[in-house]
């Protein structure tokens, strides 16, 4: 697996990869990928930490486990690649946004340019076997991503963390909320799409943004 990160990130997180839970992850899943198709390619695995420079971080949106169908995973939470079809969550995501700040549904399902804005895109593993939800939970990339959120925690500029659903939520407690904004809410998936919908987490999160003095984020995506 290759390691490279931006060197702003790498010095955060260079003492992980040198821990023995990060070795043992390591060679699992060299394992993995020789017998198995894994999801995203390994030059995808970091692009939450290769789009969102660590000091450019204004927003955090936590995910689980990366989609594991055929073409979907790159690397950050909820987005699939381009001439993906967008998977449910996805939709659910558009539908609210669209509701709460008027954004017109892209027609494509990639959300590099939030990436690209200051959107942390963190799913809490970041490999997973095809077709095979969270086969990949529990080998060490929760330790991992951890210490991405605790990297961003101790960070002097204050970032907002929007953490949807409860698996999300209980990662809250590696936040300073006294120091950061911390905006809780349902998941977007279809199993809680009518507690998610009428939230409005988009612009709960660009109020935050303003009281901690950042600029409101532009959530409108491109079409493609």
């Amino acid at each position: 697996m290759n390691t490279t990160l931006p060197a702003d990130w790498e010095r955060r997180l260079a003492s992980e990869f040198t821990q023995p839970y990060f070795r043992q992850l390591q060679d699992f899943i060299q394992r993995e990928r020789e017998v198995h198709t894994v999801y995203p390619p390994d030059k995808d695995v970091f692009n939450a930490l290769k789009l969102t420079p660590f000091d450019q971080v204004k927003v955090v949106l936590l995910g689980q486990d990366p989609y594991h169908d055929d073409g979907q995973a790159h690397g950050l939470c909820f987005s699939v690649q381009p001439g993906i079809k967008p998977p449910p969550s996805l939709v659910n995501i558009f539908k609210e946004l669209k509701n709460d700040l008027g954004c017109p549904i892209p027609n494509n399902g990639c959300l590099t340019p939030w990436a690209e804005r200051g959107v942390l895109l963190l799913n809490a593993v970041l490999t997973v076997r095809a077709h095979e939800a969270n086969s990949h939970k529990n080998k060490g990339w929760e330790q991992f991503t951890d210490a991405v959120i605790l990297a961003v925690n101790e960070r002097p500029k204050p970032a907002v963390f929007l953490l949807w659903g409860n698996y999300a939520q209980k990662k809250g407690k590696l936040v300073d909320s006294a120091k950061h904004r911390v905006i809780c809410g349902a998941h977007p998936s279809p199993l809680s799409a009518s507690k998610f919908f009428g939230s409005r987490p988009f612009s709960a999160v660009n109020r935050a943004l303003q009281e901690l003095g950042h600029e409101p984020l532009d959530w409108q995506l491109p079409d493609i």
